[in-house]
């Protein structure tokens, strides 16, 4: 078909050219508009194709698909090479017939035009102003000879004609006297009637209004004037001139060429444009087989290469399987798609094997980075120079570091472990282990470290190891296992005689206190610090006991909202200078807990944050503070958290120890309450930690706050479900 388009529009022009009569060929009307029916459904169609084909390549470029930066760039080109020539063609074929038609358009040219057909008119006029001269002369006379005789008949009027006949002769051939009608009334001698033609009804309507009508007879060689005889009563003179015939057809054709010449000077722009549309028209066809032909050859071009990229963007997406289709024939083109699939074929077969040996190696390391990085142990890979290459997901999470910090010294990313890992260079050992303490968020933890050294088969240092594990808890336990065994021991050791203590400085007071006389008052005095001195031990020992024997908490049923507005209440009454909020919700939070233990709980913390407040006060680091206790409580899921915030001196470094018995912030403090609050809380399913409050309005420090969440009933828990 494209073969068949592009021979089609050459056929068509040579046709049109054909048809339009070239070398002063006539041509057929019905046969040009066929012709030209023919070349415009010609070019309405291949148009039609070529702008759907570029649509279609344009669209393909838009989508960026494989080979369509070649087909436009191919397509270009050659829709340039065919434009080129014709436009070159064009420009000299319109300066060439500009040029021709300039010089036929030419002064010169115009000037023998011009003078051929004056000389022609002057010709002709000559013997026109003869003719009228003579026919004049002849009228006048014959006027003159009608005044002389009163009455004049016809025959009179021959003989007067008659008397002139020499003078008629030399200018004139023939000489009529009629009337209006055409009727001859006299003739001259040699004027016949057989030759006589009578004048046009018209003319003689002409002659009475301008004196004298020529009347041109180009058939018989003759000028004719008509002309009234003013003596006469409806009288014309009739006369005629013999003149040269070839002069009057010259006459006629030169005023035709000069007409025509004209015409054309006038029409020349016209004949240019209708040139160029000639021209634009087989250009149009010309170019558009062109285009035509230039678009199929692209594409036969373009294909296999946008084939070849897009199988080339899928190998590199790692789609080894894909082929293309290989052309027939013996050249470039087709090799390299012959080559394009056998390089695939071997790539394949590779990186199979590639693959293999890869999953294998996979599988190894896959279950090597399983076991390090689920392994509850916390462990850094160090490389020759002490900078970070590993860090595990447990020692991401003990030592908050990330990733990021690979590659940064380990002094750096762990200062706490830079000494040992120090000392063990220094001492040149292979293994090294030590108990480190380390603070991360506000938390002291206790971490049991091994540092090992990493060689090669060869021996020579690769790098270090360094694992490590949490012992904080196990820390913790150990210590409160301690003082657990300490307070059992203190409470037996200690109880036992602070009663006969007590009961024998009564005793004596009671006995000697007559007997002393003037010393009475001092002996009463120091019996009494006795006595309340053993009240305090005993107060003392009665708080180790209740932390040796936390007693089994009785689970019931019990609103925890109203526990915790209880213990507001009863602190609002006990510390009445701290000004205490309390934001709980309205409805009920039900939970299996020991009433009295939480609320000796809540009384603690809440008696805790006011005691903060006023050891602030009496630092007189804050001017003017107004001591402030916030209580909030809230439902998140299944468990109630609650909120103890305060406005005062706020929590120490090292956090984690607060929860160890006899560690407090507080001069008058035993350092018990909140161990006990702990053991509480964890009794009951619980969590209890501490952390810095938000900051009061009108204050610019942060004091403490003390966040409880415990367990709700399932009932309580949906009824006042909040998204968490």
């Amino acid at each position: 078909m494209t073969l068949g388009l592009v021979t089609l529009g050459p056929v068509l022009a040579v046709l049109t050219f054909l048809t339009l009569g070239p070398l002063d060929q006539s041509s057929s009307s019905n046969a040009l508009r066929l012709i030209l029916l023919l070349d415009l459904i010609y070019i309405l169609a291949v148009a039609a194709a070529v702008f759907y084909r570029v649509a279609r390549m344009i669209a393909a470029r838009r989508a960026k698909s494989a080979g369509s930066r070649l087909h436009l760039r191919l397509t270009g080109v050659f829709a340039l090479l065919a434009l080129i020539p014709t436009v070159l063609v064009a420009i000299f074929a319109m300066l060439s017939i500009n040029l021709g038609l300039e010089g036929w358009f030419s002064e010169r040219v115009r000037n023998v035009v011009s003078t051929s057909l004056s000389t022609a008119q002057a010709y002709e006029e000559e013997h026109r102003q003869e003719l009228a001269r003579d026919g004049r002369a002849l009228a006048a006379y014959l006027n003159t000879e009608r005044l002389r005789t009163f009455f004049m008949d016809p025959g009179e009027i021959r003989e007067a004609l008659g008397a002139v006949q020499n003078q008629v002769e030399r200018g004139l051939i023939e000489a009529f006297v009629i009337d209006s009608a055409g009727e001859i009334i006299a003739r001259g001698a040699r004027s016949y009637e057989f030759a006589y033609e009578p004048p046009e009804p018209g003319q003689f309507d002409e002659a009475r209004e301008y004196g004298i009508v020529v009347i041109e007879d180009a058939a018989n060689d003759e000028f004719r004037a008509l002309i009234p005889l003013e003596a006469f009563v409806d009288h014309f003179l009739y006369v005629s001139r013999e003149v040269d015939g070839q002069v009057l057809s010259l006459l006629d054709e030169t005023k035709e060429t000069y007409a025509l010449y004209d015409q054309l000077e006038s029409e020349r722009g016209r004949t240019l444009f209708q040139f160029g549309l000639l021209y634009l028209g087989f250009a149009v066809i010309l170019i558009l087989a062109a285009i035509w032909l230039g678009l199929w050859f692209a594409e036969r071009l373009s294909r296999p290469v946008g084939r070849l990229v897009s199988a080339s963007q899928r190998v590199g997406a790692g789609d080894l399987d894909v082929r293309v289709i290989e052309d027939d024939g013996d050249d470039e083109i087709a090799q390299l798609g012959h080559y394009f699939n056998q390089m695939t074929t071997q790539l394949k077969g590779q990186r199979d094997e590639l693959i293999a040996t890869n999953r294998r190696t996979e599988r190894r390391g896959r279950l090597f980075d399983s076991v390090l990085t689920n392994v509850t142990s916390g462990v850094v890979g160090l490389n020759a120079d002490g900078r970070v290459t590993f860090v595990n997901r447990s020692a991401e999470r003990l030592l908050s570091v990330d990733q990021d910090q690979t590659l940064s010294v380990l002094a750096v990313a762990v200062p706490e472990f830079d000494p040992l890992f120090q000392r063990m260079q220094a001492e040149d050992r292979e293994v090294m282990q030590e108990q480190v303490n380390l603070i991360r968020d506000g938390k002291q933890e206790s971490l049991l470290v091994r540092m090992s050294t990493r060689r090669n088969a060869e021996g020579a240092l690769e790098g270090y190891v360094v694992a490590f594990d949490d012992v904080t808890d196990l820390v913790s336990a150990q210590r409160m296992a301690a003082w657990g065994d300490v307070a059992r021991r203190i409470a037996h050791e200690i109880k036992n005689p602070l009663t006969p203590i007590q009961l024998s400085a009564e005793r004596i007071k009671r006995k000697f206190s007559s007997q002393v006389g003037e010393d009475s008052d001092k002996l009463d005095q120091m019996t009494d610090v006795i006595v309340r001195q053993t009240n305090d031990l005993r107060r003392i020992v009665d708080e180790f006991s209740k932390f040796a024997r936390m007693p089994e908490p009785e689970l019931r049923e019990n609103d925890l909202v109203t526990l915790v507005r209880d213990a507001v209440t009863l602190q609002e009454a006990g510390q009445p200078d701290v000004i205490i909020t309390a934001d709980l919700p309205n409805a009920k939070l039900l939970a299996d807990v020991d009433s009295t233990m939480i609320s000796q709980a809540l009384t603690n913390l809440i008696k805790n944050a006011g005691e903060a407040t006023e050891s602030l006060a009496e630092n007189g680091t804050v001017p003017d503070l107004k001591p402030q206790i916030s209580v909030t409580m809230e439902a998140v899921q299944e468990q109630a958290t609650i909120r103890i915030s305060d406005n005062g001196i706020g929590l120490p470094e090292d956090r984690a120890r607060l929860f160890e018995p006899y560690v407090t912030t507080r001069d008058k403090g035993t350092g018990l309450g909140l161990p006990i609050v702990k053991k509480i809380i964890e009794e009951h399913g619980g969590t209890l930690t501490l952390t810095d409050a938000e900051v009061f309005d009108g204050n610019t420090h942060a004091g403490a706050c003390a966040i409880i969440t415990l367990p709700l009933l399932p009932a309580a828990a949906e009824a006042n479900k909040i998204p968490a």
